[in-house]
């Protein structure tokens, strides 16, 4: 079993993990393809994702039984809107919660999707311009300041002042 490094670790020691890491991986050389978002309605969902952070929407395969779209953010990775079966709850899901928690300060503590921007503040105004309630925090050492808000089906989002490590 591997150790875990601290953030700040020597760049040297670093490399060793990330290679013993490497080594032990079951899927060898891989990377993040895509994240999808179920939703009750995925052209309200597709919307909301290019307005609010510059998602564009990509030519989306047919799947016949149930509606999809396929957006890419410029430069990060695509997302895939995928319309939510009502017969299915899945475990992860904003679909499976008892009861809609509703509350971003929630959201520190679960499922989310952490983007990074430019300018936090002018971000922080255009969400409340918007309505869209937020939670603001900052990390103990004042370095990374985070805001949490939900998208229009329940899914958790973080946009944070700058990349975490």
């Amino acid at each position: 079993m591997l150790a875990m490094l601290p953030y700040n670790a020597e760049p040297w020691r670093i490399l060793r993990y990330r290679n013993r890491v490497a080594e032990m991986a079951v899927a060898k050389a891989a990377c993040l393809n895509h994240i999808s978002r179920e939703s009750s309605d995925v052209r309200r969902l597709a919307n909301f994702y290019r307005e609010i952070f510059g998602f564009e929407e990509i030519e989306s395969p047919y799947f016949g039984e149930f509606k999809v779209i396929w957006l890419n953010l410029p430069g990060a990775f695509p997302m895939h809107l995928i319309e939510r079966n009502p017969l299915t709850k899945l475990p992860e899901g904003p679909y499976s919660a008892a009861s809609a928690v509703g509350d971003p300060s929630h959201l520190p503590r679960g499922h989310h999707i952490c983007f990074t921007v430019s300018n936090l503040d002018s971000f922080v105004q255009s969400l409340k311009d918007k309505g869209i309630e937020t939670f603001q925090k900052s990390l103990p050492n004042g370095k990374v300041r985070q805001v949490f808000f939900f998208d229009p089906d329940g899914n958790g989002l973080e946009v944070a002042s700058r990349e975490a490590p």
